[in-house]
């Protein structure tokens, strides 16, 4: 994890026409193994296609969707992923119905080695959502999250449409 942080803006390919939906199936492709020992749903909108180094955006949706699928409330994971265009960029959104996130929190879960469980409740380094936040800004956007506790998350990042 912590070379993977370490190579997002030095071992980073270059940006090409990248088909959002192959990188879905992929990550999906990927996660295969969690997503059924989990029970969990997976379903998208159509996804555009971006300029992007498609093996960063794979690693990207693959922390996003790991982490909801990990942190999942009593009932099975529930994540839907979308895109919408706004202007000069795409707004992608990956939403879960797990356990949530408390607003005081929004910003520090993407700083490196920030948790905020501990090892024994849920398994990790704290470096997952520190290379998705690198991840993004190499392509020239920004990652946040809107959350409520108990009624899951919302994460959000954008990527330029040129």
């Amino acid at each position: 994890d912590l070379l993977t942080f370490s190579r997002v803006g030095t071992r980073g390919k270059p940006f090409k026409s990248t088909d959002c939906a192959l990188v879905l199936e992929q990550t999906l492709a990927n996660l295969q193994m969690a997503i059924e020992d989990r029970g969990a749903v997976i379903t998208h909108d159509a996804l555009p296609t971006v300029m992007a180094d498609d093996s960063q955006l794979v690693q990207l949706f693959q922390n996003l969707i790991e982490n909801a699928i990990k942190f999942q409330s009593e009932d099975p994971p529930r994540i839907h992923i979308s895109a919408e265009q706004k202007g000069d960029e795409w707004v992608f959104s990956v939403a879960d119905n797990g356990i949530g996130i408390e607003p005081e929190f929004f910003d520090r879960i993407f700083v490196i080695f920030q948790r905020l469980h501990g090892v024994d409740e849920y398994s990790g380094t704290g470096i997952g959502l520190a290379v998705c936040k690198k991840i993004v800004e190499r392509h020239g956007g920004h990652i946040w999250v809107e959350s409520e506790p108990g009624k899951g998350s919302t994460f959000y990042f954008t990527i330029p449409a040129k």
